[in-house]
């Protein structure tokens, strides 16, 4: 009783926002504590309602009316005040994307963000996530790796995008659309070298599951002839580049930016130099400025 009086003087306990990841194509990867909280959590929002009502029906959960709200990048903003004002009532709140976990390439950071600001406990339940998934069976190192999510559509904006990744050394991950693969690959292939190791990794987990592994070069002329190849959902991981064996004073860098320096300008020697060593373009580009102003 003294415990009712005390919560009542003090105002409700905050709910939780839950993270909860799905199955990116087996419904048997959907964990038992996902299961529950899909089933018992107060609210439930989904980026696709009809996508959700699908896989919830598919397992056996019943949802009450108005147990399942939409949520997804063009109305996520105008949602976080009211479900900011569900948590601090001490509503339990679940979060969901279409397949895989929250927030990777998908809805939801608004609302995390404004959560934690406002005092409301976030916990993740983990499970399925593609790029994981893709990166562990690539044969790629993943001891160090850069998720990229989605590259641009257009050939221009994508090549500046992985010219600055070029001498990036960790090893690298993207999502990609099925109709763009072929060209995403040969502008791997021209940017990052076509010799560069990676894989492909399509609908994972799902009946056509399937796996490609070359160099960029080899994966883009198979895109090419593939047209399997071009279908489902697309995991590129590509190995990030060699890391320089240098001493802090540039040392071989030093001796190809000068070589460079004497036939272009400054930032096109940066940029080839970058290629060559596997160093930041932004690194060479202050040294081959420094070497430049002692000529």
């Amino acid at each position: 009783m003294a415990k009712e009086a005390k919560d009542s003087i003090a105002g409700p306990r905050p709910g939780v926002l839950f993270l909860v990841a799905t199955p990116i194509g087996n419904l048997g990867d959907l964990g038992a504590r996902a299961r529950d909280l899909l089933r018992d959590a107060d609210l439930l929002l989904a980026e696709d309602t009809r996508h959700t009502a699908h896989l919830l029906h598919a397992v056996g959960i019943a949802r009450p009316a108005g147990g399942i709200e939409s949520f997804h990048e063009h109305n996520e903003r105008a949602r976080v005040p009211r479900v900011l004002e569900r948590l601090q009532a001490g509503a339990s709140v679940a979060l969901v994307s279409d397949a895989g976990t929250p927030l990777v390439s998908d809805p939801g950071a608004p609302l995390v963000r404004a959560a934690i600001e406002a005092g409301i406990e976030v916990i993740a339940v983990p499970g399925p996530c593609a790029a994981i998934a893709a990166l562990s069976t690539s044969g790629l190192s993943a001891r160090r790796f850069a998720f990229e999510g989605f590259l641009p559509a257009r050939s221009a904006a994508r090549r500046r995008t992985l010219e600055s990744l070029a001498s990036e050394p960790r090893t690298l991950v993207f999502y990609e659309a099925p109709h763009r693969l072929g060209e995403t690959l040969e502008d791997l292939a021209h940017c990052l070298g076509g010799e560069r190791p990676a894989a492909v990794a399509r609908e994972i987990t799902k009946r056509f599951e399937s796996a490609y592994r070359g160099t960029l070069a080899e994966l883009a002329l198979r895109a090419g002839r593939d047209a399997d190849m071009n279908r489902g959902e697309i995991v590129i991981v590509v190995q990030g580049a060699p890391e320089a064996e240098e001493g802090p004073d540039g040392g071989d860098s030093d001796r190809v930016l000068a070589a460079l320096l004497e036939e272009l300008p400054v930032s096109q020697a940066a940029r080839l130099a970058a290629k060559l060593t596997g160093r930041s373009r932004k690194e060479l580009y202050d040294r081959a400025l420094a070497l430049a102003a002692k000529d």
